[in-house]
């Protein structure tokens, strides 16, 4: 038996898909949060307060965007603010390597899983400074110091036991061949006191943002031994080697992605990862970025998520020499 359609209802069901439109992408009806876990004036508040001007100037965002600082708690309170909004997109925080480090010492009941990984968006290497007058002229001085006698080195870092500052100096006194657990490390409350006490003479090296540096390095109070940075930095950070380019495989960066709640759909996801793509494409946030030493890097919300698990992996191993992670 053969069943004859209508002409007339085959019109109606061939037209019928435009009676029911494909849903619009996704995209932000309200004002954006964009939320730092610091007080005002600090390194990530003016990157969130810089990115927040190219959104609007550039009109990479139909909404309004407003940077909410919640400080304290190693940004436990930012984090725990963030999850309260499980997927909402019109919320997102700027973030650091702070994210994966705390979560291994112990310091933040919050990890990398407890969120969205939306994109990264710069690196800012670290480097190993030292003063003019310092007998260690190169990464190799510096690394057999660290295995002959590395407790008559006092290391100065900022601002934190176990962040990438400590994980610097850790990877450095493995790649000598020396005793992680005897490195004499001294906690400074920000990066300026550790640079005072080593101009001051009270810690022989300093580990480093790489962007601290550079007018130290110009006023000719202070030497770079190296960068940890897969490849040689530009502009006033040219002159200086990577540890690659004394033989160890040295890379460390301090970087800042952006994350959101837990939550988000592709859709939500897909319109973010293409507003930062285009951000991190304009001149003003090159120019920014360059002029703070630091290294543009897009990075989308796939390859994030897998950075994060590698970049955690081996912060863990490194914290675990240390006799840091919980």
């Amino acid at each position: 038996m053969f069943l004859r359609i209508s002409p007339v209802f085959l019109l109606i069901f061939l037209a019928a898909p435009a009676a029911f439109p494909q849903t619009a992408p996704w995209k932000p009806a309200r004002n954006v949060e964009i939320v730092v876990g610091v007080g005002p004036g600090g390194g990530i508040d003016r990157t969130a307060r810089f990115i927040q001007k190219i959104l609007q100037d550039q009109r990479l965002v139909e909404v309004t965007a407003t940077v909410v600082n919640k400080p304290g708690g190693a940004s436990t309170i930012a984090q725990a603010y963030l999850n309260q909004r499980a997927g909402d997109a019109h919320i997102w925080e700027i973030t650091s390597t702070s994210l994966l480090t705390n979560h291994i010492i112990g310091k933040s009941a919050f990890g990398h899983k407890d969120f969205t990984p939306v994109a990264m968006l710069y690196d800012e290497y670290i480097g190993f400074l030292v003063r003019q007058d310092s007998p260690l002229k190169t990464g190799k001085d510096l690394l057999n110091l660290l295995k002959t006698d590395p407790e008559s080195l006092p290391i100065g870092i900022a601002a934190a036991a176990g962040n990438t500052n400590h994980i610097a100096a850790g990877l450095a006194a493995k790649a000598g061949g020396g005793d992680v657990k005897k490195l004499r490390v001294v906690v400074f409350g920000s990066g300026g006191e550790s640079m005072t006490a080593l101009l001051g003479g009270h810690v022989g090296v300093v580990t480093t943002p790489s962007a601290n540096a550079i007018p130290h390095l110009q006023a000719g109070r202070m030497r770079v031994l190296a960068i940890a940075a897969p490849a040689r930095l530009e502009g006033a950070l040219a002159v200086v080697p990577t540890w690659k380019d004394q033989g160890e495989n040295i890379v460390v960066a301090n970087w800042r992605p952006v994350v959101g709640p837990k939550g988000w759909s592709p859709a939500q996801i897909a319109y973010w990862e293409d507003v930062f793509a285009k951000l991190t494409r304009s001149d003003d946030w090159k120019n920014d970025v360059a002029r703070a030493g630091g290294v543009n890097h897009f990075m989308n919300s796939r390859d994030l998520t897998a950075y994060f698990d590698a970049q955690y992996a081996q912060f863990r191993s490194v914290l675990g020499d240390l006799g840091l992670a919980k």
